[in-house]
């Protein structure tokens, strides 16, 4: 048997894909992780573990991003094999940290000679949670498909306000843990059999408890799906039909907001017709409208920001204009990583290398609405999100009722990356407490409630509107107030239980 453990480690992972959107099986996260947790427990070898480990996080890490391949072969006009290569590395790379844990786990297990109980329920899920966060930050981060995203549905959701969505993997692993106790033949049955009931219980429970609360009346919103394709974009010779497409969409109804994708004006300012700009800003001033505009702009020579330009009614608006400029920027595609200007070159990506906004920026006022943007990306980073909410009530700020995402995910083709992002937007409306709109140019542009429903959405890849009223809320969840500050101290927590228990033994 132990001589097919390293294909049914990949496999494992291919499967884990299957918890996450568009399928959101949410089971198979924690059914493939006490499979994980199993086999480490039961192999003394560092070796073996971390080959185990490691295939597991290679197969769900080349399964859920392949659609890289896409953007840098499809749209980039890599190399087919260099992309696919590339995809190949970065998989390699993610699959190091299931072989850290696994690894980690194993060479605490001999030295403190820790029960398989310990192993099971404290260290491998603190270490497996600490693990995905620091995924999550180190190299500048790559949380996509961090495991606490397949519960933003399911029993384990109400977690999300309190620890995030680390803390939604730690205690998920908690859960695999359990379920790897009850696999085995010896060992207690009644310890992980409530632990599981327990957990899901709670999660259950803290799902009904309303961390914030409705502020201020309800706003009109358009949000816009401009469904232009990727090839096209930054085109000479479509760039004026998807600028008067975009100009026609604004101006044909008002609305309290009219939201745009990302860089849905691919131009400068100063690169666009004469009185283009002029002409939405008068629109906005006689309807009583105001706009969200993807946008770039440059502030000198060579320096350019992602941005969102806010237009609203009110007088001498037009003329300075809310700014918001995209802070966490993605590696290769908006900055170049020291020393790899070469892989950059190899790609047809325009505005490759972007100056970063500022990590805290004010939110955009409509009517009694407070609107914090965050453009494509950005909403990967639940921690940055929560400290911009934070950050505005300590400091005396208006703090942001609303969550606004500006995406273009065109780059990704028809894949599974769409959901997967919404999926990511789900998840920081129930750690915020607060809706999420999205705005995109192939989807998925969609409204989410402030427990991280789905309360409305445009079928991807066509051109529309979705027009919805959005309430706002105000309030503090725990994460806003602790980010991921609670998760970390958990899971030291259970390291040092895991530890004394040892010596307590020995």
């Amino acid at each position: 048997m132990a001589r097919w453990t390293p294909l049914f480690a990949l496999l494992a992972g291919v499967a884990n894909v299957l918890a996450f959107a568009p399928f959101n099986i949410w089971p198979v996260q924690i059914l493939t992780l006490a499979w994980l947790f199993r086999q480490i427990s039961r192999t003394s070898s560092f070796r073996r573990n971390a080959l185990t480990g490691w295939l597991y996080g290679f197969g769900w890490a080349a399964c859920g991003v392949h659609w890289l391949y896409i953007s840098m072969h499809d749209y980039g006009g890599m190399a087919g094999w260099m992309a696919a290569l590339a995809v190949g590395l970065l998989a390699a790379y993610l699959g190091l940290y299931a072989a850290l844990t696994a690894t980690l786990a194993s060479w605490l297990r001999q030295r403190w000679a820790a029960s398989q109980a310990a192993v099971l329920l404290l260290l491998l899920p603190a270490l497996w949670a600490l693990s995905e966060w620091l995924r999550g930050w180190l190299f500048t981060g790559f949380p996509w498909l961090t495991s606490g995203y397949a519960h933003n549905v399911g029993p384990l959701a109400g977690f999300a306000p309190v620890v995030g969505v680390y803390g939604l993997a730690w205690i998920a692993a908690i859960v695999a843990g359990s379920l790897a106790m009850l696999s085995l033949r010896s060992g207690p049955r009644v310890l992980p059999a409530a632990l599981t009931l327990l957990l899901a219980g709670a999660g259950v429970a803290l799902h009904a408890v309303d961390w914030t609360h409705a502020a201020g009346q309800s706003i009109s919103v358009r949000l816009l799906q401009g469904n232009i394709p990727q090839e096209m974009k930054f085109s000479n010779e479509a760039l004026l039909s998807s600028l008067m497409m975009y100009d026609d969409m604004i101006r044909s109804a008002p609305a309290d907001l009219i939201a745009t994708p990302e860089t849905a004006v691919p131009l400068l300012p100063q690169q666009l017709p004469p009185d283009y700009l002029a002409r939405l800003a008068r629109f906005v001033q006689t309807s009583g409208s105001h706009l969200a505009l993807g946008i770039p702009l440059s502030d000198g020579p060579g320096q350019y920001a992602n941005s969102m330009v806010g237009f609203s009614p009110d007088p001498g608006s037009e003329r300075t204009p809310y700014r918001y400029d995209k802070h966490h920027l993605v590696p290769f595609g908006e900055f170049i990583p020291l020393g790899f200007r070469w892989f950059v070159d190899m790609m047809n990506i325009p505005l490759g290398d972007m100056t970063r906004g500022k990590p805290l920026q004010l939110p955009f006022q409509v009517k009694q609405q407070w609107i914090m943007p965050n453009i494509c990306y950005e909403d990967l980073f639940g921690e940055e999100i929560a400290a911009q909410l934070g950050g505005a009530y300590y400091a005396g700020q208006p703090q942001a009722s609303m969550l606004l995402n500006l995406s273009n995910i065109a780059w990704f083709g028809n894949s599974i990356a769409l959901p997967q992002h919404l999926q990511i937007s789900q998840m920081r409306a129930l750690e915020t407490g607060r809706p999420m709109l999205r705005a995109t140019n192939t989807g998925a542009t969609a409204v989410i409630g402030p427990k991280g429903q789905l309360v409305s959405e445009l079928q991807p890849y066509t051109r529309n509107m979705l027009s919805a009223s959005v309430q706002g809320f105000q309030g503090q969840t725990p994460y806003i107030l602790l980010g991921n500050k609670l998760m970390l101290a958990l899971a030291i927590a259970a390291l040092a239980t895991a530890w004394l228990l040892s010596r307590r033994k020995r």
